[in-house]
């Protein structure tokens, strides 16, 4: 793993070589992992990362789309023509081939699918079928099969045979003359046993799972059983493909970070693509629907026990909507920053891409928060006289706004100073906005109302 001092110096290196020359730039990346490839690409100008990607060769250009982003992916995709996909088509497993298709406009992907083999062609139309949500989802279909018949010599051969075509990380499933899944050679099995041992005395019980089931049922048996691979089989028993742990592993943790996202009502779209801020609020507003009815259910309930509540708006009836502006502060502060912490935690904010997100955070907390505020002034406006329902929603405005600065603005400021930013995420944050936002609250409510 290289050191992050190493990588911040190679990304620096990179990006003075884009400055001057693409062809420079392209030729820096010899032997640069594809994953940091894609990262660096992901940081540069759409035209300097398609011209740089242009001049790497078909394979790893491959490599470097296994490993990227969407939003890359699709960017790249965009440009290419139908020649241009169809060499990386062929060259990427199917899974992978199936996944950069779907990033291309349906004219393209057809013109694509008619010019590779047709039994190819016939592969990544069905894998297409299955919804991205199953096993079928993600299996590819390419593996390696022997019969229980054979020997373990044999498999390895095999391997020398049909590993060209499979995924790197798969092992070895013995199937039966039908194709049903008898056994699993693992590697260790292949490497210990002698080559003249029967494949059905060394063989493994394989681990199944069936085509339509779904993708977070395919993360557990994997993560439960430390498999290496895992086959796929139709509803007749039949083997048609196999998911790498590496696969699964993926939708594993992409699965926690979309509930972790759903917990505190952010958008999971943030995992796959840099969603509008317009999408990300009406993905927050929800929560904040919540929290709105609930802080005015117990404004409602406080009136009947604060002394002076009912009369001409004063001190009594700022404090009444105190618990609403404390859900709605400590809800938007939580989270901008449980997105930034989640982007920090992954290495994905670089350069010119953490200012991109916080002035998008920024932007959609005090969206929200205009948003809210409006809201809140209508409905005060109609359940309360005089002014309170301007002096509320004027004041609810600009504590959660405040608050949304917070979340951004306070992890930033702890990964600057040293401080691990996931320790200020939860309850430091909650409290910091809760307090900030009942003070700006309360004064500004105060002071509009003495007006």
């Amino acid at each position: 793993m290289a050191h992050p001092d190493h990588e911040e110096k190679s990304l620096s290196g990179f990006q003075d070589l884009l400055r001057s020359s693409t062809t420079q730039a392209s030729g820096y990346l010899k032997g640069v992992h594809a994953a940091d490839r894609a990262e660096w690409l992901l940081a540069a100008l759409p035209e300097d990362a398609w011209r740089v990607f242009s001049d790497l060769s078909t394979e790893d250009k491959a490599e470097l789309l296994e490993h990227a982003e969407d939003e890359l992916r699709r960017e790249l995709v965009d440009r290419m023509s139908a020649g241009d996909l169809r060499d990386l088509v062929e060259e990427m497993p199917s899974d992978e081939a199936v996944d950069l298709l779907e990033e291309a406009d349906d004219r393209l992907t057809e013109d694509v699918l008619a010019a590779i083999p047709a039994d190819i062609a016939r592969e990544l139309r069905e894998l297409s079928a299955y919804d991205s949500d199953t096993a079928g989802g993600l299996m590819a279909t390419e593996f390696i099969t022997v019969s229980p018949t054979e020997h373990i010599g044999d498999a390895v051969k095999a391997i020398r045979k049909q590993g060209e075509d499979a995924d790197e990380e798969l092992s070895v499933f013995v199937v039966n003359d039908q194709g049903r899944p008898l056994g699993f050679l693992t590697d260790r099995i292949l490497l210990s046993q002698p080559i003249h041992t029967p494949v059905q005395d060394a063989m493994v019980v394989p681990f199944t799972i069936e085509v339509h089931a779904d993708k977070e049922d395919v993360g557990r048996l994997v993560e439960k059983y430390g498999l290496n691979s895992l086959g796929v089989v139709d509803s007749t028993g039949l083997l048609i493909g196999v998911i790498s742990a590496e696969d699964a592993t993926e939708v594993r943790a992409e699965e926690a970070e979309e509930d972790l996202l759903r917990l505190v009502g952010a958008s999971p779209d943030s995992l796959h693509a840099r969603p509008s801020v317009a999408r990300q609020v009406r993905a927050r507003l929800p929560l904040m629907g919540i929290t709105i009815l609930s802080g005015l259910l117990s404004a409602k309930v406080l009136r009947m026990f604060l002394e002076g509540a009912g009369g001409d708006p004063g001190p009594s009836d700022i404090l009444r909507y105190l618990p609403l502006i404390i859900g709605l502060a400590g809800n938007v502060g939580v989270q901008s920053s449980t997105v930034l912490v989640r982007a920090m935690a992954l290495g994905e904010l670089e350069g010119s891409r953490q200012r991109a997100m916080l002035r998008r955070e920024t932007s959609v907390g005090l969206s929200v928060g205009a948003i809210c505020g409006a809201l809140i002034t209508l409905v005060v406006m109609w359940l309360e006289p005089g002014r309170l329902g301007l002096a509320v929603g004027i004041a609810t405005l600009i504590a959660v706004a405040f608050s949304a600065v917070l979340g951004t603005s306070v992890p930033v400021a702890c990964q600057k100073v040293g401080i691990d930013p996931a320790i200020v995420a939860g309850p430091f944050l909650i409290c910091l906005s809760d307090i900030a936002g009942s003070v700006l609250f309360v004064v500004v409510a105060k002071a509009l109302l003495t007006l």
